[in-house]
């Protein structure tokens, strides 16, 4: 049996995780499950997959989580450490779906350990991709993508050469507001902003899906997955959600992933690799599709690309500063203290700032220094985020 852990169970990616890994509970032993205040669903989990630990990252739950769990003989913990510490028991296969820089220690403590990480937490590679690459390749792990768009690159490039290789197009809904006026977004809402027109995700990466910093952030991840450089990756907007990434080469020929918006394809893909096996996911009916949009995206509209194209010009500890200013700038809007429109404000100023200062730079990426810049980061982008409300 592959024993497990997934990280963020009870997220949209944990959720179909646990629902893959249900249909062949033979398989698989499962060591560990965290999850944050959705405590039911989370010892729900625990007893239909038979978890050996649950852990939720709030201490103040661990009582109730106890109680729902009491009898099983499934243990328990609570909080950041003990998450950490879930991810130190060895395991052949971890996936890391935690939302955030949360997600960070975890998945280096399961790299630490020989484990495949199946890699959703995008913010992992943002804010330390230099780390978290030199972390697997010390211990003997592998990185697998899960994001739709990078599992899409990875299976467009098996049995290719990456030097052959011209560009790489990932591809983006546009979110809520990819059809409004552009003198609307001031007044979107973070109700209007949580609803997506094809994925049913969370309320935080929903919201980013519409603001494109998640698109941002994957431009980032590309760069750091597959070494690719920053001239070589394109964003196109496709409304439809069926063609999820494309790779160029130098021949003119164009690989394309298509398939329904489905996150349990890349994830069954990263969960079997190097195998294909049946998915329970719908095959597409092109003939019924019918046609398939793209469209450049408007820079104007999404200026979280352009950010994320000087974080992958300057490097260094950039993409730590442009998560978590991102991360607080998505707090103050979903609180109402800023508009829509400025969270590429907040995130622009701080990043701004802090490379000017030259407090970007390092020479041997460390956590510590990951961990610190973070720190900093939120304290300036939480000060942006004020003195803009004040403003308005």
């Amino acid at each position: 049996m592959r024993r497990i852990s997934i990280f963020g169970s009870t997220g949209s990616i944990g959720e179909s995780t646990v629902d893959l890994i249900a249909r062949a509970p033979e398989e698989y032993d499962v060591l560990a499950l965290t999850g944050g205040r959705n405590i039911a669903r989370l010892a729900e989990q625990a007893v239909a997959l038979n978890a050996k630990l649950v852990v939720t990252c709030f201490p103040e739950y661990r009582q109730e989580l106890a109680e729902l769990l009491s009898g099983t003989g499934i243990e328990v913990a609570a909080g950041p450490k003990a998450i950490a510490e879930a991810a130190e028991r060895p395991a052949d296969w971890v996936m890391s779906a935690i939302v955030g820089s949360a997600g960070l220690v975890p998945g280096l403590k399961a790299l630490e350990q020989g484990a495949v990480l199946a890699l959703a937490n995008k913010e992992s590679l943002v804010c330390a991709g230099e780390l978290l690459m030199r972390t697997a390749h010390a211990h003997g792990s592998d990185v697998l993508p899960v994001d739709s768009e990078h599992s899409a690159v990875w299976q467009a490039l098996v049995g290719e050469e990456i030097s052959e290789v011209e560009r790489v197009i990932i591809t983006a809904s546009g979110g809520a507001f990819r059809d409004w006026p552009l003198e609307d977004l001031p007044k979107a809402t973070p109700e209007q902003a949580s609803t997506h027109p094809n994925w049913d995700m969370g309320q935080r990466i929903t919201v980013d899906s519409a603001s494109m910093f998640n698109k941002s952030l994957e431009l980032i991840e590309t760069r750091e997955f597959f070494g690719f450089l920053p001239e070589q990756i394109e964003v196109l907007v496709h409304p439809q959600s069926l063609v999820h990434a494309m790779v160029g080469f130098k021949d003119g020929a164009l690989m394309a992933h298509v398939g329904p918006p489905d996150m349990r394809h890349a994830i069954g893909y990263a969960l079997h690799y190097p195998e294909r096996r049946d998915l329970p996911v719908d095959r597409l009916d092109l003939a019924k599709v019918g046609t398939l949009e793209f469209r450049a995206p408007c820079d104007a509209r999404w200026p979280a690309l352009r950010l994320a194209r000087e974080v992958m010009e300057i490097r260094g500890l950039s993409g730590a500063v442009f998560n978590a200013a991102k991360e607080q700038a998505l707090d103050a809007f979903l609180a109402r203290e800023i508009r829509f429109t400025d969270m590429a404000a907040v995130v622009e100023e701080v990043l701004h700032a802090m490379d000017r200062e030259n407090a970007l730079k390092c020479d041997r990426m460390r956590l510590e220094d990951v961990i610190e810049t973070d720190h900093v980061a939120r304290i300036r982008a939480a000060e942006a985020a004020s003195r803009i409300n004040m403003d308005a």
